[in-house]
């Protein structure tokens, strides 16, 4: 069962890996990344800030894709963490039962304006954030599981 999927370009990290974890009573983090899977540097800082008693697992979006889809995953409460609105797009056509995207930190690039503090979106992601919403996934804005949710669609 898939309890939340989040957009943070940090992938995993403190936060994330402790905070939403335990929040969400996660027992299985899915990292879906193209780059993370062949990236040994990006891999091991990651697996560095996996919590104890949680599997991790590490694939790129096609094969992220295909595991959701085969039902490998159903066994687990699992939280799957992105990187950019891209991949939680491509995940969430594949797989509708992705029902809610949170988006907690997307940095800041030439073009892109802030929805809040920490999530910065560009024009064609604003679109992609907008075709979700008509599909009916819920889009909110946290940083951590104890603050109040902003819904994305009141920004955008």
């Amino acid at each position: 069962m898939i309890l939340l999927t989040r957009i943070d370009h940090r992938l995993l990290h403190g936060q994330v890996a402790f905070s939403w974890t335990q929040g969400l009573g996660a027992d299985c983090i899915l990292i879906a990344n193209d780059d993370v899977p062949t990236n040994d540097i990006r891999k091991t800082t990651i697996k560095l800030a996996k919590p104890q008693g949680v599997k991790l697992v590490i694939k790129n979006i096609e094969d992220s894709i295909k595991a959701l889809q085969s039902g490998v995953t159903d066994k687990y409460k699992l939280f799957i963490v992105v990187e950019s609105i891209s991949d939680a797009s491509r995940l969430a056509e594949a797989y509708p039962a992705i029902k809610q995207i949170n988006l907690g930190g997307i940095k800041a690039k030439e073009g892109s304006r802030s929805l809040s503090k920490a999530v910065n979106v560009l024009p064609e992601e604003e679109e992609l954030l907008k075709i979700l919403d008509k599909k009916g996934v819920e889009l909110e804005i946290r940083q951590v599981p104890g603050e109040k949710k902003i819904k994305v669609t009141e920004l955008i």
